[in-house]
């Protein structure tokens, strides 16, 4: 297998974390969006997306979703399990994975692309180059700042996100809400159960990685 990954950005930081509490030691290629590697011609010929993370499978196939290279890492190597531990488990974590994902990542995405000078001309990842929208910044960040109402409220019943044990649906979550400090987003003081959660997430060793 080999791993194209990005230290910096958050989508391949999910795939890294995953690999990293299965224990797995995967070939991995370092790609710089900063310096626009993911658009070079090398890149599009494994993904024409033009996206982090990928994932090249030990048949050869491209992945190039997370849920999808946690899917295929999961069956692979079914311990521990990251992805639910019965039915009703793996749909908690299906459906918390994707509220992380529409509600928490792509409104913090959307604030940032759509403000951040670095990403002017560049405001949706992929080959093409978009405009930045000043409004939909400006609904990101209120939409951010639902989701970690949303967060703390869920936290608040349950130590993680899926029930009692950590799994993707936290890697999610917590890579977001991290990534958040770019459009100068933090947990509250009044949101404790969220700030706990985040604190007992940053002292696991994959999340340093």
């Amino acid at each position: 297998m080999i791993f194209y990954d990005c230290s910096t950005a958050p989508s391949p930081r999910r795939a890294r974390i995953f690999i990293a509490e299965k224990g797995l030691e995967i070939e991995t290629r370092e790609i710089s969006i900063a310096q626009g590697e993911q658009r070079a011609p090398d890149f599009l010929a494994i993904n024409p997306r033009a996206t982090l993370p990928v994932l090249i499978t030990e048949a050869g196939h491209t992945l190039s979703e997370n849920v999808a290279i946690a899917t295929y890492l999961e069956a692979l190597h079914p311990e521990p399990p990251l992805l639910g531990r019965n039915p009703e488990e793996k749909g908690q974590v299906a459906m918390w994975n994707a509220i992380a994902e529409g509600q928490g990542g792509m409104a913090i995405a959307e604030a940032f692309r759509n403000a951040h000078p670095a990403m002017k001309g560049r405001a949706l990842p992929g080959p093409l180059d978009l405009d930045q929208i000043p409004e939909l910044a400006e609904r990101g960040l209120k939409r951010a700042a639902a989701f970690f109402e949303l967060l703390e409220a869920r936290l608040a019943e349950s130590p993680y996100l899926a029930g009692d044990v950590f799994t993707l649906a936290d890697i999610t979550a917590y890579v977001f809400t991290d990534f958040a400090r770019v459009i100068k987003m933090r947990p509250r003081e009044d949101q404790p159960h969220l700030r706990a959660w985040a604190e007992k997430l940053a002292a696991r060793p994959s999340i340093s990685l």
